[in-house]
């Protein structure tokens, strides 16, 4: 009995010691590593590009003060619309002292001029009616009569273009009421009632009055950088995205590429325009930013793989295509590829639909 008992000991000892060495030996062997499995697919790729930039009427008019004076009065505010040739604002002239006083010193010399010619021709009118004078005597005297009055209406006219800017048979169509040139929307009028204004002039910009847009008429501005602008052309179709209304997607079409970059930040870039087509429900205001997706290259329906399984050396472009289900046996398959979204790249030749390749490691939570 006491033998039986003695080798169940020895063997369960035995057995034990095994086991422990075995555990140890199982836990020291490496793991199988496990990868990430991919399937060539059929897939719409789509290459694209976003520009930032801002909405703004392609028609948009600073509104220029014709004369020099102070603002009167203002007919509209911001945010109306006007038509063509609508008033906007009066400008009351201020007139300089020294050409006031040349101006009112011509009416009295034309006065003067014009009583003296008249005493003269009502004399000779007298006279031709008594045939005492020539014909030609009469008529030079009233040619003489006739000047005067056009010198005195002349100096009147003068003398109120320099009070007022304008002369009392035209204050409606004057240089003093500041009309739209477009029709439109008033944008902003940047004077007030009281403020100075400048004439246009050959060193003078001139005051603006008002900015006038029409607001039917929208483009997109945006810059681009060099590296993308070679690949745009005339016509692309944009899609605008607004922030201000909620992310809403509107269509455009590209219709201008700046032949001319500017540096900004070391780099160059270069001006697009495009024609925005907002529906005439939606209010926009001009200078609102947004970004313009532009589709650069697109392909359909072609076989693609996720781009990170392609391994691309300076010799060739291959991948490792699987042999069993978990991606353990591989073998090297060349490969030629197209077009890429930054995703997914187009496989040309080299693989077949539903063909299983080995991706990256798989990563193991801790």
């Amino acid at each position: 009995m006491k033998k039986i008992i003695r080798w169940t000991f020895v063997i369960l000892l035995t057995a034990g010691v095994i086991f422990t060495f075995y555990s140890l030996w199982k836990r020291q062997q490496p793991k199988p590593i496990e990868y990430d499995t991919l399937r060539v697919e059929r897939r719409n790729l789509q290459k694209s590009t976003i520009v930032t930039g801002k909405v703004e009427p392609r028609d948009e008019v600073a509104i220029k003060a014709q004369i020099q004076g102070i603002v009167a009065e203002i007919y509209k505010e911001a945010g109306q619309t006007v038509r063509k040739g609508e008033a906007i604002a009066k400008i009351k002239v201020v007139p300089e002292t020294q050409a006031l006083s040349n101006a009112e010193s011509r009416v009295r010399l034309a006065e003067v001029s014009l009583r003296n010619v008249q005493q003269i021709f009502s004399r000779d009118s007298a006279l031709y009616q008594q045939k005492v004078i020539s014909t030609e005597d009469y008529q030079k005297s009233e040619l003489q009569y006739l000047q005067a009055q056009e010198e005195h209406q002349t100096a009147l006219d003068n003398l109120s273009i320099v009070r007022e800017g304008v002369t009392s048979a035209a204050k409606e169509s004057g240089n003093t009421i500041v009309r739209s040139d477009i029709s439109g929307t008033i944008l902003e009028i940047p004077v007030k009632v009281g403020n100075s204004v400048q004439q246009v002039g050959a060193f003078s910009e001139g005051t603006t009055i008002a900015t006038v847009a029409d607001m039917s008429d929208m483009l997109f501005v945006g810059k681009m950088d060099e590296t993308e602008v070679g690949k745009l052309k005339e016509g692309m179709p944009m899609d605008l995205i607004i922030g201000a209304l909620n992310d809403q997607r509107f269509t455009a079409v590209l219709e201008y590429i700046s032949p001319k970059g500017t540096e900004s930040n070391g780099a160059m870039m270069f001006e697009i325009k495009g024609a925005a087509h907002i529906p005439d429900s939606v209010k926009i205001r001009s200078g609102y930013s947004a970004n313009a997706e532009i589709v650069l290259q697109s392909r359909n329906n072609v076989l693609t793989l996720a781009e990170t399984a392609v391994h691309i050396t300076p010799d060739s472009t291959y991948v490792l295509l699987a042999l069993d289900s978990t991606a353990q046996t591989v073998k090297t398959q060349i490969v030629k590829t197209g077009m890429s979204d930054g995703l997914n790249i187009e496989i040309i030749s080299g693989l077949n639909e539903h063909d299983l390749v080995r991706g990256n490691e798989k990563i193991k939570m801790p």
